[in-house]
């Protein structure tokens, strides 16, 4: 079955955020070799750091994933190596820098 150009894109977006989900605000935990200082935070669009031994953990709510993707930009830029980006309810589950997971009491 042939569709009009514009129909197609639009099924397409369908297709794609019924199979994906929203991509709309989320809750973001990213980690990375190396320490980052707490004056990083405000470059990191307000995403929270908390350092355990050699890693660093960002973690926060992103307003998409064109936010997300500026963030793995800015870490790229600073040459570090990324470990692990994790999306999830916030009010499910919380990882320590260690890797501990923690049940959240909201």
């Amino acid at each position: 079955m042939k569709h009009a150009p514009d129909q197609e894109k639009g099924s397409m977006m369908e297709q794609s955020k019924a199979l994906f989900g929203s991509f709309g605000p989320a809750y973001y935990q990213i980690r990375v070799k190396g320490r980052l200082e707490r004056r990083w935070e405000s470059w990191f669009d307000g995403l929270q750091l908390s350092i355990d031994h050699d890693t660093t953990m960002l973690s926060g709510t992103l307003p998409d994933q064109a936010a997300l993707y500026g963030v793995l930009l800015k870490i790229r830029d600073l040459g570090l190596p990324l470990l692990s980006v994790q999306r999830l309810p916030r009010e499910e589950t919380i990882s320590t820098p260690s890797g501990e997971t923690k049940a959240s009491c909201s």
